[in-house]
């Protein structure tokens, strides 16, 4: 296994891990498959916003990414993120999903950040577990907050502080 910062073309192999979920599950709320380029250019904005964007290769193959955004524009918020990690749908339960966070998370106490956000789409109880695993405690639920494939989905939201971790 080998974690290591995305690169351009790294883009395809992420649009279409991401696309299973765009296309198959409630996870993402996106409902349209992201092209490749699509994909290059949220790699490099989030790169170039000073926040990491990493992926997970296993056996000759990238089995999953991770990386943080900014968690709203107004410059109060500057040491908070929201992070997202996904994994190759055929590759759940390897640990990868908790090799990504550990590696994430590490890069983000280098980076100034103070607060880590994950808004999972309900129900997820591997995400859930996940991010418990890792110290993240549920601080919101919004219910029906998105429409997707004919029926309302909720979203909870769980907050890590990094000095407290």
């Amino acid at each position: 296994m080998n974690i290591r910062s995305a690169l351009p073309g790294d883009a395809a192999a992420i649009a279409d891990i991401y696309n299973h979920y765009i296309l198959h599950t409630a996870i993402s709320f996106e409902e349209e498959p992201v092209t490749a380029a699509d994909m290059a250019a949220r790699i490099a904005d989030v790169q170039a916003g000073g926040l990491p964007w990493i992926v997970l290769e296993a056996d000759g193959r990238l089995a999953g990414y991770a990386y943080a955004t900014k968690w709203r524009v107004r410059r109060a918020y500057r040491f908070s993120v929201e992070s997202s990690v996904y994994l190759d749908q055929e590759l759940g339960g390897k640990g990868y999903g908790a090799a990504l966070y550990t590696a994430l998370l590490a890069d983000l106490r280098t980076r100034d950040c103070h607060l880590v956000i994950g808004g999972i789409a309900q129900p997820n109880p591997a995400s859930v577990a996940l991010h418990e695993k890792f110290g993240f405690r549920k601080v919101a639920h919004f219910s029906e907050v998105g429409f997707k494939f004919g029926r309302w989905a909720d979203v909870g939201y769980w907050e890590l502080k990094l000095q407290d971790a």
